[in-house]
C-alpha cells in the first residue's frame, strides 16, 4: 500500500522513516513534508490544515494509510474528513482530540473516572485567577487552556513567577487564544516520563518509555520548550511502575473516552510524573510526542505498519524493542523558544557517519547548502549499548555540524546517567 504521512517536522519525518522500512508499503507520501524528509517520502505541497485538498489526494493516489503527526490537524477534525470520505486514517476524532486540544477537558476527564492527577482550578476571569494564586501560593503550574505548541506551560516556583506568568498568558495573550482560559494546577515532583500508546476503543498497546527535556539550556534551566531531547529507554523507572500507569491512568482514560462518546483511536501520549504516591498524569496528547517519536521508533523491531493496522483491526500487535538505548539531540536556533533569525548556514550535513539517524525539524535546502527555517532545526539520534555511549556519539555528530547560529544541550539524559553512576 502507499503511507501519507501527514506533517512536515522531525516527528514527522521519524514516521516517514520507519514507514518506509515496512513490508507492506509501496511508497510514502508527506504533505506538506520538507526538504530534509525527501530522502524517505516523495513530498507534496499541500498544508497539513487543507482537509479537503489531502482527503481528495489520499482517494486520488489511493493512500492505504494515513498517519497524523501534527496535534492542529487533529484538534480540527481532520480524521473526521478523512473517514467522511471513506479513507482509512490512524488519529483521533475532533471531538477525542479535546483530550489534548482543552487542557481543561482532559482534566475534567481524569476527576470523573478517578485518573491519577494534580489538583487544578480552570479560569477564564483574570482576576478569580489571581485571587486563587493568593489563596494557593507557590510553587504552582500554569498552563493555557488550548493548543500553544508545548509553550503553554509556565512552572512557577515563586509568587512573582506565578503573578507574571499568569499576566503573559491571560493578560498580555501571548499564546492568543489558547490563554484565554487558564489551567492553575498543584506543582507535584518527582522524575517524568513519556508513556505513549496505540489506542483503538478500549484496546490499549503500551509503547516503549521515554524521557524528554523541555527547558533550553543545561541541567534543566531556562524556559519551556517543544523538547530539546529525548531517550529511551528510562532504566530510573521501574518496568512496575509503567505496569501501574497502564493499569491506572491508560485503561481507565480510552474506556473513559468510550464512556462519554468520544471513543479515542490513535496514539494517546501520557505525560506522567512518578510522585510519592505513584504515577499521575501531568498531560495528554492526542498524538506521537516530539521528541519521543526519534528515540522511540528507532528502537522498535516491529513492522510499524503492520502494527497500526493490527490495532485498527483490534488484534493484539507483536511488538519487539531493540535491546540498544537511543538519544535523541535537538539542534535549534540561537535565541529559541524566543525570537531566532532563519536562513542560517548548517555545517555539512553530509558529513555525519551513517549511523546517525537525522531528522530535519525546520530546515531548508539551497544549492547543496542547508539552512535554518524554525526554531528546533533538526534532531540526531543515536542507538548504542548503553545511553552514556549513544549520547557521546550524538553529542560528537552535533559538534561537526554546529555554527554560531544554532545551539543544543550537551546533557539530555543526565537524570539516567545519574542513577547509573
Amino acid at each position: 500500500m502507499d503511507v501519507l504521512i501527514v506533517g512536515g517536522g522531525g516527528r514527522e519525518h521519524a514516521m516517514a522513516w520507519k514507514a518506509a522500512q515496512s513490508a507492506l508499503v509501496d511508497k510514502v507520501y508527506a504533505a506538506p513534508g520538507s526538504d530534509g524528509m525527501a530522502a524517505v517520502a516523495e513530498c507534496v505541497p499541500i498544508d497539513a490544515m487543507d482537509f479537503e485538498a489531502l482527503a481528495s489526494f489520499a482517494k486520488e493516489h489511493r493512500v492505504g494509510l494515513t498517519l497524523v503527526g501534527p496535534e492542529q490537524p487533529l484538534v480540527g477534525g481532520i480524521v473526521d474528513v478523512f473517514a467522511a470520505n471513506g479513507l482509512n486514517v490512524f488519529g483521533p476524532s475532533k471531538t477525542a482530540a479535546q483530550i489534548e486540544g482543552s487542557k481543561s477537558f482532559a482534566k475534567a476527564l481524569m476527576a470523573k473516572y478517578n485518573i491519577p492527577t494534580s489538583r487544578y482550578q480552570a479560569f477564564t476571569d483574570y482576576q478569580e485567577a489571581s485571587d486563587y494564586l493568593q489563596l494557593v501560593g507557590a510553587p504552582i503550574v500554569l498552563k493555557a487552556d488550548g493548543l500553544a505548541a508545548g509553550k503553554g506551560v509556565i512552572v512557577a516556583m515563586t509568587m512573582e513567577e506565578a503573578e507574571s506568568g499568569l499576566k503573559v498568558i491571560m493578560k498580555d495573550k501571548q499564546f492568543a487564544e489558547a490563554g484565554s482560559r487558564v489551567v492553575i494546577e498543584e506543582y507535584l515532583e518527582g522524575e517524568e516520563f513519556s508513556l505513549m500508546a496505540l489506542v483503538n476503543g478500549k484496546q490499549v498497546v503500551p509503547l516503549a518509555i521515554a524521557q524528554d527535556h523541555k527547558r533550553a539550556f543545561e541541567g534543566d534551566k531556562g524556559p519551556n520548550t517543544g523538547g530539546m531531547g529525548a531517550y529511551s529507554p528510562v532504566p530510573q523507572i521501574d518496568q512496575k511502575v509503567v505496569d501501574e500507569a497502564v493499569r491506572t491512568i491508560l485503561h481507565p482514560t480510552a474506556a473513559g473516552m468510550v464512556e462519554e462518546g468520544c471513543t479515542f483511536t490513535g496514539v494517546l501520549y501520557a505525560g506522567l510524573i512518578l510522585t510519592q504516591n505513584g504515577p499521575k498524569v501531568i498531560e495528554f496528547n492526542c498524538r506521537f510526542g516530539d521528541p519521543e517519536t526519534q528515540v522511540v521508533l528507532p528502537r522498535m523491531q516491529s513492522d510499524f505498519i503492520q502494527v497500526v493496522l493490527d490495532v485498527l483491526d483490534n488484534k493484539q500487535p507483536n511488538l519487539e524493542w531493540s535491546e540498544k538505548a537511543a538519544v535523541g539531540v535537538v539542534l535549534a536556533s540561537s535565541g529559541y523558544p524566543g525570537n531566532y533569525d532563519k536562513g542560517e548556514k548548517l555545517g555539512d550535513l553530509d558529513s555525519l557517519p551513517e549511523e546517525a539517524l537525522l531528522f530535519h525539524a525546520g530546515t531548508k535546502k539551497s544549492g547543496e547548502d542547508w539552512l535554518t527555517n524554525g526554531g528546533r532545526v533538526l534532531l540526531v539520534t543515536r542507538l548504542g549499548d548503553d545511553l552514556r555511549t549513544a549520547r557521546d556519539a550524538v553529542n560528537h555528530d552535533l559538534e561537526t555540524i554546529q555554527t554560531d547560529a544554532v545551539f543544543f544541550r550537551t546533557d539530555i539524559g543526565h537524570h539516567a546517567l545519574k542513577v547509573s553512576k
